[in-house]
């Protein structure tokens, strides 16, 4: 554990995201010193390349390596289409490295839902959010089986919240995920929708970024520190 206050580094790819964990970070982690890194090319260079590229993970770990040169105790990766760098950096460096929505799939596993919809506004955050679910699933709940359904709206990405919500529960009921028990957030962009969706959904909806930082507090604060909010 840490007795001073903890630096967290977090690298994003879009603007938004920056914002969204900071003020997640504000009200769940606010012991924090936070050190914000943006490449705003990240997510549009893995777009155009169908996915990650050899290159792009190199990028990703270059980054990584200059926050943990830096001193950086924790760090959180808010772009989920990286995730899977998340895996070599755990075996690089000895801190806490977060993928950007793993602590929320963590805690929808642990839930009482039969079946997850994964709902994303750009491709790549897809199949990152599934291969993270399937591959959490088999040590958070052996014993019971998780049904995924997925939904993508790429216009939800320059829309509104109310109707980026619209759109994504369109996504959703096209793809016959009507009947899901909760709704994850594939991406942090998409937070702001989180009430709307739920509202037009009926269900839970989920968001990465405060569970993301609860986690972290956890790792690196001392066990029953207060928790400081604004």
């Amino acid at each position: 554990m840490i007795d001073s206050p903890p630096l967290v580094a977090m690298i994003h790819a879009v603007p938004t995201a920056h914002r969204i964990a900071q003020d997640a970070f504000a009200q769940e982690f606010a012991q924090a010193t936070v050190w914000n890194v943006l490449d705003d090319h990240l997510l549009d260079d893995a777009n155009a390349a169908g996915g990650l590229t050899g290159a792009l993970r190199r990028r990703m770990l270059r980054l990584i390596a200059h926050v943990v040169d830096g001193g950086a105790q924790g760090l959180l990766l808010t772009c989920s289409s990286y995730g899977e760098v998340v895996d070599t950096a755990r075996a690089l460096w000895d801190v806490p490295v977060l993928k950007s929505d793993e602590s929320m799939f963590k805690s929808a596993l642990s839930g009482p839902y039969r079946r997850i919809a994964v709902v994303a506004s750009t491709p790549p955050a897809v199949p990152a959010a599934v291969a993270q679910l399937e591959a959490l699933a088999p040590a958070v709940r052996p014993d019971r089986p998780v049904d995924i359904v997925t939904a993508l709206s790429e216009a939800a990405a320059d829309a509104g919240p109310e109707e980026a919500a619209r759109l994504l529960a369109d996504a959703l009921r096209a793809a016959g995920g009507t009947d899901a028990d909760a709704v994850l957030l594939a991406q942090y962009s998409l937070t702001p929708v989180r009430d709307a969706l739920a509202a037009l959904l009926g269900v839970p909806v989920l968001d990465g970024a405060g569970a993301a930082a609860r986690e972290l507090r956890a790792l690196l604060t001392p066990a029953g520190a207060p928790v400081v909010t604004p």
